[in-house]
């Protein structure tokens, strides 16, 4: 493979800490590299300076004569007054562009509700990412850098990205480096990782699921080989330690040998653990909508949905950006009341919910990390022990420095991980995330999962992180645009075909400048409303099916012991499964010509 940049002893420093400490690399045609580490250790740092847009303090970064890069920053740099047409394809006559499939792929994939005319100061963020990305892919660079580019993009604008890298990238065709804490994403896509740490980079072949297993068997070689280090550390130590008076006629080279043992101890890596606190208890009423409708205008978002959250349900949310997902949470929270209809809250319920509003923090930008949990609760029983504010915050990623930092000199991620424990301080028993990963990185996003699978409570996750879905969640619904809430039998992969069958027969801002074939026909409006009754009608029996599962399996838990019992129970068990199998197939014959 042809070598098309490197990095040869790069070293590079922000004030006094060390980002990038004689690091080395190379990257290759037809490498998809992905980047991942902590907030803060030097990922978008390494991207510039591969890319040229930041000059290294020492070392040298190399690239092979005429190859030209494209970089995605995390900022926003398009100009107001800028049409998507001219940050897309600049000065260029429409038909030096309008004729190349690739680039009619790129309008249909990214801007298939953008108008080509629209000033980019109207568009909403996502949008706004979207032309971005959409300018980088319609050209031709050998290099493509990437700088969290899924950031604002829903599950159906993942999926797309990702399925063109990997086509574009395959074979000698260039090569790609993204920084991204999409796990789902990194597994589809990438072929290497790279893995930022400590001022050093860390190689590994595959892609994020590959990575974690050879981290893990790296850490347990490590572990051996620390064990065996410590036990010879020891060994010399006691030798010095033997007799003053003897010490001084010690030979040098065993002295040198241990002191070398001593300044040779590795520092620790940052350790973060989400602490599982107590949560209230949930009665058997939590969370029931019904017949809600929310409209702003004469826009209507919800429509009559109906939806019941029983004690420990797990829910992911996906749906299409403006579909309604935020103001479903704000019902549930209690935040906004529908238009019509009602939603009911049990007596015991406890609601917290995590927005993606990091600034709602600006208000405390004053105060330190600890004094804003302390005002929270100054102490928090975990485990049958009760710690103090100081012990809380440095379980979560905050050292004794960064708990003595103002707010307003946090990071992003470091700000989400402070949402996210003045939320659990209060001891929640209804947990409401709306875009939880956003500016977490993937050890914060593996703690956090780790934090939810022993949730207790009532979870609402709303995300277009397909990994943290399909991890955390027992169940995913979708809101498509409609104002109708469909469960998912199928999960994820079933709300792309469902958004897949949709869109098909929709012409490209592109495809609309020229004259198109006839469409199908369009499903009568009878059809919608027959379909539409009957997904409301299935969700209505599988939500009564799930209630009598549980109570069967109930039953047979206190009549463990009568064999004939259970065998009953067991036999009523089956024909639910049944009727919910064939249910579930009778949902997506409805939601097929719904849409």
């Amino acid at each position: 493979m042809a070598h098309l940049l490197g990095a040869d002893r790069v070293t590079l420093a922000l004030g006094t800490r060390t980002l990038l400490d004689e690091v080395s690399l190379g990257l290759d045609d037809g490498q998809r590299i992905g980047v991942v580490g902590p907030n803060g250790a030097g990922k978008s740092t390494l991207l510039r300076v591969l890319s040229g847009l930041q000059e290294p303090d020492d070392g040298r970064v190399t690239r092979a004569g005429g190859v030209r890069i494209a970089v995605l920053d995390q900022r926003d740099d398009l100009l107001a007054g800028s049409t998507v047409l001219d940050v897309v394809h600049g000065s260029a006559d429409e038909h030096e562009w309008a004729t190349d499939s690739r680039i009619r792929s790129v309008h249909a994939g990214l801007l298939g509700d953008v108008s080509l005319d629209a000033d980019v100061a109207t568009l909403s963020g996502g949008q706004r990412r979207r032309v971005a990305l959409a300018a980088l892919l319609v050209r031709d660079d050998e290099v493509l850098v990437l700088d969290e580019p899924t950031n604002h993009l829903d599950v159906e604008g993942v999926a797309w990205l990702a399925a063109h890298l990997v086509e574009r990238y395959r074979g000698s065709n260039g090569a790609l480096v993204v920084v991204t804490h999409d796990r789902w994403f990194l597994d589809a896509v990438c072929t290497r990782t790279w893995e930022v740490h400590d001022g050093t980079v860390d190689q590994y072949e595959g892609g994020y699921a590959a990575y974690v297993l050879a981290r893990a068997e790296r850490a347990r070689t490590a572990s051996t080989t620390e064990e065996k280090r410590q036990n010879l550390l020891r060994k010399e130590l006691a030798w010095l330690r033997r007799g003053a008076p003897a010490r001084t006629s010690k030979p040098k080279f065993r002295i040198d040998a241990a002191n070398a043992l001593i300044e040779n101890e590795p520092p620790p890596r940052d350790q973060l653990s989400l602490t599982r606190m107590a949560t209230a208890r949930l009665g058997k009423d939590v969370l029931d909508i019904e017949d809600a409708s929310v409209a702003y205008g004469d826009r209507v978002l919800l429509h009559d949905v109906t939806w019941r959250l029983g004690p420990g349900d797990r829910v992911g949310l996906v749906g299409v950006n403006g579909a309604g997902k935020t103001s479903l949470l704000r019902l549930l929270s209690g935040r906004q009341q529908p238009t019509t209809g009602r939603v009911k809250r049990g007596k015991t319920v406890q609601v917290a919910e995590l927005t993606q509003d990091v600034e709602e923090l600006d208000e405390l930008a004053g105060l330190r990390v600890i004094e804003v949990i302390e005002s929270e609760k100054r102490s928090v029983v975990v485990g049958g022990k009760e710690l103090t504010a100081a012990q809380l915050v440095e379980r979560l990623g905050f050292d004794r420095e960064r708990s003595r930092t103002p707010v307003r000199d946090l990071s992003g991620g470091e700000r989400r991980r402070l949402q996210l424990l003045r939320l659990l301080v209060g001891e929640p028993n209804v947990l409401l995330l709306d875009e939880p990963t956003n500016d977490l990185d993937t050890d914060t996003l593996a703690a956090l999962e780790d934090l939810l699978d022993g949730w207790p409570g009532t979870l609402v996750v709303v995300s277009h992180d397909r990994y943290l879905l399909e991890r955390v969640c027992d169940t995913q619904m979708a809101l498509l645009g409609d104002g109708l809430l469909r469960q998912l039998p199928g999960g994820v992969e079933q709300y792309l075909d469902l958004r897949r069958s949709a869109t098909a027969t929709a012409a490209s801002p592109l495809d609309a400048r020229a004259p198109t074939e006839a469409a199908p026909a369009a499903v009568s409006t009878a059809d919608l409303r027959t379909a539409r009754k009957e997904i409301a009608r299935i969700e209505r029996r599988l939500s009564r099916i799930a209630d009598q599962e549980a109570v069967l399996h109930q039953r047979m838990s206190d009549q463990a012991t009568d064999h004939q019992a259970v065998i009953a129970l067991d036999a009523e068990l089956r024909a639910l499964a049944t009727e919910k199998d064939e249910l579930e197939a009778a949902w997506l014959e409805a939601a097929e010509i719904v849409g």
